[in-house]
């Protein structure tokens, strides 16, 4: 189970985040939303410590993966980072095969056996629904598949190491309406074996995927629950209003 309890993220002296707490629900997928600025994607980032680069961010306050503090000092941010996999805005395909991105993370870890990178490149490449398209293909470089199969190339590479959670920031903001369809279609088919937890202007689009919502204004976490409850009667003037386009 991931969780965060008053997590506070600071950029200096400035608060960011003000005391988040939030229980991410297991194999279902949660959607971030609210307005540009308010806390979304540094929250997202918290999860998997993508911060940890940056000398300016300071944070306070609990994140928790299976009851361990991801922030101990003997965190492995490599197995962390394995088991609470990434993907971004932009499709981030490396100047290698199709093979080789999606087998990518495996070789790092020292999988050299041919058989079972075959069967695990297969697999994940299914899982993203991406197979049919590429199997024909995977000694080609992942840099010539259009945007939307590069989107779902990089959901294989990260679901190829088996991760417990997966994080999306914004995954289709970049892709043409078809594209971004497939890659909706492609996370809905994976409730129930994944965690995921998806940042996303998108209102109709959290409403598509999304099995709970949290709406965040200003570093808050303002309302959480159920999308179809929140979406037809959020508890909150704030949430009512951004979902009805007064503000945001």
């Amino acid at each position: 189970m991931l969780e965060v309890k008053n997590l506070k993220l600071f950029y200096g002296d400035n608060e960011a985040l003000h005391g988040i707490n939030l229980e991410f629900k297991d194999k279902q997928i949660t959607a971030l939303i609210g307005p540009s600025g308010c806390g979304k994607s540094t929250l997202l980032r918290t999860l998997n410590r993508m911060h940890d680069d940056n000398q300016n961010v300071r944070i306070e306050g609990l994140v928790s993966l299976d009851g361990k503090d991801i922030y101990q000092k003997d965190t492995d941010l490599l197995d962390l980072r394995k088991n609470v996999g990434m993907v971004f805005q932009q499709p981030i395909a490396f100047p290698m095969s199709v093979y080789n991105n999606v087998a990518y993370g495996l070789q790092v870890a020292g999988i050299k056996d041919k058989a079972a990178l075959d069967a695990a490149v297969e697999k994940s490449l299914k899982q993203a629904a991406l197979w049919d398209e590429v199997k024909d293909m995977l000694d080609k470089s992942g840099l010539s598949l259009s945007g939307g199969q590069q989107q779902r190339l990089c959901i294989a590479r990260a679901l190829a190491v088996e991760p417990e959670i997966l994080l999306l920031d914004e995954p289709t903001s970049a892709l043409d309406p078809i594209s971004a369809n497939k890659v909706e279609e492609t996370l809905v088919s994976l409730k129930g074996k994944y965690t995921m937890v998806a940042v996303t202007h998108n209102m109709q689009q959290a409403a598509r995927i999304s099995d709970w919502t949290a709406f965040m204004m200003n570093g808050d976490l303002v309302e959480y629950g159920k999308t179809k409850e929140m979406f037809i009667s959020p508890k909150e003037q704030r949430t009512d209003d951004y979902l009805n386009g007064r503000f945001g």
